[in-house]
């Protein structure tokens, strides 16, 4: 028996089994895979009756509990169990009576399922309007980048050019040199995070145009092969060659729409009427697969000797 049930029996208990069946163990482990009881072994002449030996506590719980007290349970309940001991019996609920279901009439049977599949990731791969919306984004997203980086210099050398003139400045003019620094970083700023969300902008306009003629494209395929039912690729475990309409999709997509229209660098697309807040609840469109990542955040400003912190 493990020690931490007999932590959950009384010390005196504990005792009297420890002198009743005291060389159980031992025959037990010179007999393995059986255990022989005290009444099936030879008979032993009765040891000379000695006084009864108070069982060792933990040294935790003799610096807890008086010498006088009872000894009781050290663990808490359920210490040492097993997940399946610790649940017990499966609760028995009590529902109420279920309610009659209203009968319903009988309605038109579905057609028979004409099943399609197809792959998005693969669409948008092979789409040359998605390659030309990566392209055009990767080269504005580069362009920024080094935009960037030629401003964070400029901000460089006019703080070591104030940090090497301070000497020679008296408190106005090192204010006043400090205030256009910090004027240049937060102006700077404003730049790159307007860019950075106009570069944005530009490619979910152009992926909206694609998803568009993406959903009339996968109908008009679809109808062409009497499809009543398209599935993704991803949903599906086992298909045929037969239903997948992949290749038929990206055939008609790129000679529909082989590119599609963009607004210029640092210009704003066309945006539409506000519309109103949505539902509570209601779960926003996500993008469709194949969007280019987002364009980097603006620099983050080097902080300058002795200058306010950069306003947001």
């Amino acid at each position: 028996m493990p020690t931490s049930r007999l932590s959950l029996i009384s010390a005196c208990t504990a005792a009297l089994l420890l002198a009743a069946f005291g060389s159980a163990p031992a025959r037990a482990q010179s007999n393995p895979g059986y255990f022989i009881p005290p009444a099936a072994q030879p008979a032993r002449p009765a040891p000379a009756p000695r006084p009864q030996a108070q069982p060792r506590r933990p040294a935790a719980a003799q610096s807890v509990m008086p010498q006088n007290e009872p000894p009781g349970p050290i663990a808490g309940p359920g210490a040492g169990q097993g997940p399946e001991e610790q649940q017990g019996p499966p609760m028995q609920l009590q529902l109420p009576p279920a309610p009659e279901l209203p009968a319903m009439a009988k309605g038109v049977a579905p057609p028979a399922a004409a099943i399609g599949v197809l792959g998005i990731p693969e669409i948008m791969r092979a789409s040359t309007a998605a390659q030309q919306i990566e392209k055009t984004i990767s080269e504005r997203r580069e362009k920024l980048n080094v935009d960037a980086q030629k401003e964070q210099l400029v901000w460089r050398e006019m703080q070591q050019s104030l940090a090497n003139e301070r000497s020679k400045l008296n408190p106005e003019q090192i204010r006043a040199k400090e205030k256009e620094l910090q004027d240049r970083i937060t102006t700077a700023q404003r730049t790159f995070r307007d860019r950075n969300r106009i570069i944005q902008q530009a490619g979910q306009y152009g992926l909206a145009q694609i998803e568009r003629m993406l959903v009339l494209v996968i109908r008009q395929v679809a109808e062409s092969r009497s499809m009543n039912l398209v599935l993704h690729r991803a949903q599906v475990a086992l298909n045929v060659n037969e239903f997948d309409i992949t290749e038929l999709v990206v055939e008609q997509l790129n000679k529909v729409l082989p590119t599609v229209a963009l607004p210029a660098d640092g210009v704003e697309p066309p945006m539409a009427a506000v519309t109103p807040p949505a539902a509570p609840g209601a779960t926003p469109a996500s993008a469709p697969a194949g969007a280019p990542a987002s364009p980097p955040a603006a620099p983050a400003a080097p902080p300058a000797r002795g200058a306010a912190p950069a306003r947001r």
